[in-house]
C-alpha cells in the first residue's frame, strides 16, 4: 500500500560549471510480503555483513513481512519492483523465541562483551518481561541519498504510535540499532582523498574510483578522520549515537573472504567493513512534539533530529 510520493534532487557529475540535477520520485510504501520478500532478504544480510548467515535471513525477512503495518519501503518503479530501502521495527520481548531474533540477541551479548556498561544493560533488558527492545532494522542501497531517512523514521514514530494506541505490542523501553561501518588505514584515507580534492581531478578519475568512495564522501562530507578510523556507511548513525546511551563499534566474527583485495568483499567496494551496535532509552520530555504538541519521547527527538539534519529543504 503506497503511503506517500517524495522528490530528492541529486547532483549527476563534479562540482564546477558542469553540475546537472536528477529530480528522482521515491514511493514510501508498506512491506508486501508478495513482492519484496528478495529484496529485503539481501538488504538484510548487506546490514549484518558477512555475519549475516547467522541469522537465519529467511525467517527474518519473513518475520518483517508478517508485520505490514510496521514500516515502509522505498521504490522508484511502481509497488510490483524491488525495494531500494527499508525501515521497521521488531520487538525483542515478543519474538524472543523466534530464532532470528534469539541469534541477534545472542550476537549482541557477544559483541558486548568488550563493554561491560552495555553488556550488563542488554543481559538484563533480554533476561526480564516488563520493559521490551525495539530492533530498529534500516538498510538501503548505497547509492540512495540520506534525505529518504527522515519520512521513513517519522513515518515509522507514527505507525508504531498507532499500533500502541490499539493495544499492539510496539509499546518499548529501549530502540535497539544495528548499523554498518568501515575501517580505514591512514595509508587507505590518504589513497581515497587523493581521489576528491578537486573538481578537474575528479573528472579525469574513472567511474570505478567514484563508486569506490561513494560511501566515504556522502557519510563523511566533511573529511575528518575518526581517531578510530570508523566511518559510518549510514550518515545518520551521527544524529542516533547522539541520543544513544551506549555505542559499541566490532568487527565482524566471520572470517574474511579470500576472493577480492586482499580478502575484502568485493559487495562493499573493497572496505574493511565492520559492524556498530546503539542502544536508545525511550523517555518522555516536557517539551512539546512537533506533530503532537504534547510532551515528546526518543522517537519524536530523533524524527525532529534527522529532518532537521537532512530533511529535504521546503
Amino acid at each position: 500500500m503506497a503511503k506517500r510520493a517524495a522528490q530528492v534532487s541529486d547532483d549527476e557529475g563534479d562540482s564546477g560549471s558542469d553540475v546537472s540535477l536528477i529530480d528522482v520520485s521515491f514511493d514510501f510504501l508498506s512491506p508486501n510480503p508478495d513482492v519484496d520478500y528478495q529484496a529485503i532478504k539481501r538488504l538484510l544480510g548487506q546490514l549484518l555483513g558477512r555475519d549475516s548467515e547467522g541469522f537465519n535471513l529467511h525467517e527474518l525477512t519473513e518475520l518483517i513481512l508478517s508485520q505490514p503495518n510496521i514500516g515502509s519501503t522505498i521504490k522508484t518503479d511502481g509497488e510490483e519492483s524491488d525495494p531500494y530501502a527499508l525501515l521497521t521495527v521488531l520487538n525483542m520481548h515478543i519474538h524472543h523465541e523466534h530464532p532470528s531474533i534469539k541469534a541477534l540477541a545472542q550476537y549482541c551479548l557477544s559483541k558486548a562483551a568488550d563493554s561491560p556498561a552495555l553488556h550488563s544493560t542488554l543481559q538484563s533488558l533480554f533476561s526480564q518481561s516488563e520493559k521490551h527492545v525495539g530492533l530498529v532494522i534500516c538498510e538501503r542501497l548505497i547509492n540512495m541519498p540520506v534525505q529518504v531517512i527522515p519520512p521513513l523514521y517519522n513515518m515509522l514514530k507514527d505507525e508504531v504510535r498507532s499500533a500502541v494506541a490499539q493495544n499492539l505490542p510496539y509499546q518499548f523501553s529501549h530502540l535497539l540499532f544495528i548499523s554498518r561501518t568501515y575501517h580505514l588505514s591512514l595509508d587507505e584515507e590518504s589513497q581515497l582523498e587523493n581521489t576528491l580534492p578537486a573538481s578537474e581531478a575528479r573528472k579525469k578519475k574513472g567511474t570505478s574510483k567514484k563508486r569506490k568512495s561513494a560511501a566515504h564522501d556522502e557519510a563523511n562530507a566533511q573529511h575528518v578522520r575518526p581517531d578510530d578510523g570508523i566511518y559510518s556507511f549510514h550518515p545518520e548513525d551521527a544524529a542516533i549515537i547522539e541520543l544513544a546511551s551506549h555505542t559499541l563499534n566490532y568487527t565482524y566474527t566471520a572470517p574474511l573472504p579470500e576472493t577480492h583485495q586482499e580478502g575484502r568483499d568485493k559487495n562493499a567496494f573493497g572496505l574493511d567493513t565492520r559492524g556498530r551496535i546503539m542502544l536508545l532509552p525511550l523517555t518522555v520530555t516536557d517539551s512539546p512534539a512537533m506533530d503532537t504538541g504534547e510532551g515528546k519521547d526518543t522517537w519524536d527527538v530523533l524524527a525532529e533530529k534527522l529532518a532537521r539534519e537532512y530533511g529535504v529543504p521546503q
